[in-house]
């Protein structure tokens, strides 16, 4: 089903005004759960699956709440907004969790902080709209993110010979994580010109 961006919807909608959802409820329980996940990271387990199996339920939820919305066709605009918020909150508060304990460099969090960061100034108010949706890159990127997290988790717990997978995992992730940030900058920024009716000098001069 093709994405509908909220520009396009019709005001009495549903969209606009589902608060109380299964997806919504899964997606809070998503943030919820890095508080103990986080502390037992920073605590240290070794030894112990109890963080790895809670952190993979988390990173899990990431595509349940998606299928639930389509399936249940519960769609909604909060859904919308609150779902990347727990994707994001949840990579750096992990990341930073690993960084504390001296799994993660802190560059590392630092590159992926810095991104969100600017991703937000100059993006973040065509995403609230509704006028620039996750692209492949995006998603890919959070699908290696949240799986590297899960790895290098696991690494420091149980299995330590899967930490290089998870450290690689770690550094693919960031990259595409730099790409898809500029893209979507880049995205906005052709957004705003069309609205206000600026062109580039390439397209001025055709």
């Amino acid at each position: 089903m093709p994405l509908i961006s909220a520009r396009e919807r019709d005001p009495d909608d549903p969209f606009f005004t589902r608060v109380v959802t299964l997806p919504n409820v899964i997606t809070l329980a998503r943030l919820l759960l890095l508080v103990p996940v986080c502390w037992l990271i920073v605590a240290g387990a070794e030894g112990s699956w109890l963080p790895v199996i809670l952190l993979a339920l988390w990173a899990a939820t990431d595509w349940i709440d998606g299928v639930l919305a389509r399936a249940l066709h519960q769609e909604s605009r909060l859904g919308e907004v609150l779902d990347p918020i727990a994707d994001r909150v949840g990579i750096i508060g992990v990341t930073l969790a690993l960084a504390l304990n001296g799994t993660v460099a802190w560059w590392m969090l630092g590159v992926i902080a810095a991104v969100d960061v600017a991703t937000v100034v100059f993006a973040g108010r065509a995403a609230h709209a509704g006028s620039i949706h996750v692209s492949w890159v995006g998603k890919v990127r959070t699908a290696l993110l949240l799986t590297a997290i899960v790895v290098l988790l696991l690494g420091q717990t149980v299995l330590a010979w899967v930490a290089p997978v998870g450290m690689t995992l770690l550094l693919l992730g960031i990259g595409l994580h730099v790409v898809a940030g500029i893209d979507y900058i880049v995205q906005a920024r052709r957004l705003r010109r069309v609205q206000t009716g600026h062109r580039s000098d390439a397209e001025e001069a055709r």
